[in-house]
């Protein structure tokens, strides 16, 4: 299969380690179930419309446009069914339309959500990297002083003792 090929492509895509997740999946799913409705629908609507009297939906591009605007929820008013057959698969072409937005919605704040609760484990992970450290060297610099200060006493209690004072420092 040539790289450039709409197949190839789509084979890299959703072999993507992103695109194995379910909601990912789930949205591909009902985009592809959403063009097949409305499809099926333009299809199905035309026969019932056409003979009827004041029908708009005459042709199947007319019937395309008309399942386009019906999934989107637009419904400019332009084309409509007349007919109780029409009006069911309008129904249902609104149905599936609403839920695919559903969908696609719900999967996109999945993914915004899943990414801001990666990158926030990512902080905290670093935060406590970087108190651990922190941690560390502080205990480090706290025992360096200890034994500054410890030698610092050795040498007073020595300069103390070579002068003729006791152990225990001045009076």
């Amino acid at each position: 299969m040539p790289p450039l090929s709409p197949l190839y492509l789509l084979r890299k895509l959703l072999g993507n380690e992103r695109w194995r997740r379910l909601h990912v999946k789930a949205a591909a799913w009902a985009a592809v179930g959403v063009v097949v409705v409305l499809l099926l629908g333009s299809w199905i609507i035309v026969p019932f419309e056409l003979a009827a009297p004041k029908a708009t939906i005459t042709s199947f591009p007319l019937a395309l446009w008309w399942s386009v605007e019906t999934a989107t929820t637009v419904g400019y008013g332009d084309l409509y069914p007349v007919t109780v057959p029409g009006r069911l698969i309008a129904g249902v072409v609104m149905l599936v339309g609403i839920s695919v937005f559903s969908i696609v919605t719900a999967s996109l704040a999945t993914w915004f959500v899943g990414s801001a609760a990666h990158r926030a484990h990512q902080v905290a992970e670093a935060l406590e990297n970087a108190e651990r450290k922190g941690r560390a060297d502080a205990s480090g610099e706290l025992r360096a002083l200890h034994a500054r200060f410890d030698h610092l006493e050795q040498l007073v209690r020595h300069s103390a003792g070579g002068r003729g004072q006791g152990a225990e420092g001045p009076p």
